[in-house]
């Protein structure tokens, strides 16, 4: 059990926006290219785990003044450094190997993936901005990979609202770390000098401003309009402000966004928003044969 909490499986949920090309692409109901991307899905948490155990090697000294992390296998000392460093390079062998299934691309873009996030952790984690920059740019590569897995070419429209709502979770939580070291006089992380509680809420203001904007001009543009075969395409604008207003809302009046996948996990409004959005796109995608229907 605590090797397995050692490669965080819940956080493999993120891993889940390599299906995004395959959903929106219509085909999502392909066997083939679902079981292809499974397996890179696969390769992908492996790959993922072994950044999260580079990450809690390095970071046992600070963890352990978290009030959260300390509890981590590594920072209690659970697991020995010996056993994780073992893991980890099981992780690397597994998920690599797994991509070579997939194809030699995406062993490519598998390999960007890993050599930004090991020098995340190795130092870059500790620049201001620089941080949540590289973390948003993580979850653009995990589309990247579940296009080349699936053959599907991602669009630009899709690279932009991905890293911008992955920008703002990533504000979201270095301004829970400033909560944490207002509260506790505790530095949880280095990159924190570089941020206060003004600079993080401006930042996300600005950022979920542009998200709805961003998604509003999306949803009317005509490349996006002839692809869906319809121009109704905005109302979804209303589950998409929903989620962002609700994120909002544990931000600054909860005052708990340390973790966004636990939010995904438990918070039922989010749940829902995202629930009815996806559905609302499977119907314009897949059910109806007559696309008249939405004209």
């Amino acid at each position: 059990m605590k090797f397995i909490r050692l490669l965080r499986p819940k956080h493999w949920i993120k891993n889940a926006f390599l299906f995004i090309p395959l959903f929106f692409a219509g085909e999502i109901f392909l066997v083939d290219k679902v079981m292809t991307v499974l397996i890179a899905f696969a390769s992908f948490s492996l790959i993922a785990s072994s950044i999260y155990i580079l990450n809690d090697y390095r970071d046992i000294e600070a963890d352990r003044q978290h009030p959260v992390k300390c509890k981590r296998p590594l920072a209690s000392g659970e697991i020995s450094k010996t056993a994780a460093l073992m893991l980890f390079i099981a992780c690397i062998a597994g998920g690599f190997g797994l991509g070579f299934l997939v194809k030699e691309k995406f062993v490519f873009v598998l390999s960007i993936y890993f050599v930004l996030n090991l020098f995340y952790c190795l130092g870059l984690k500790n620049i201001s901005i620089l941080d949540i920059i590289i973390l948003s740019i993580g979850f653009v590569l995990r589309v990247k990979a579940g296009g080349v897995a699936s053959g599907i070419a991602m669009s630009e429209w899709l690279t932009i609202m991905i890293f911008l709502l992955a920008l703002f979770m990533a504000i979201a939580k270095r301004r829970d770390d400033i909560l944490i070291r207002l509260d506790s006089g505790k530095e949880v992380r280095k990159a924190s000098k570089g941020y206060n509680m003004d600079f993080l809420n401006v930042m996300l203001a600005v950022v979920s401003a542009v998200i709805i904007v961003a998604y509003l001009m999306y949803a009317i543009a005509p490349e996006t309009q002839a692809r869906f075969h319809t121009y109704r395409l905005y109302y979804t604008t209303l589950f998409v402000i929903g989620g962002l207003l609700r994120y909002l809302q544990i931000t600054y009046v909860e005052n708990n966004t340390g973790s966004p996948t636990k939010i995904l996990y438990k918070d039922r409004f989010i749940q829902l928003t995202i629930l009815l959005w996806v559905l609302s796109f499977y119907v314009i995608i897949y059910l109806p044969t007559d696309k008249s229907f939405f004209e």
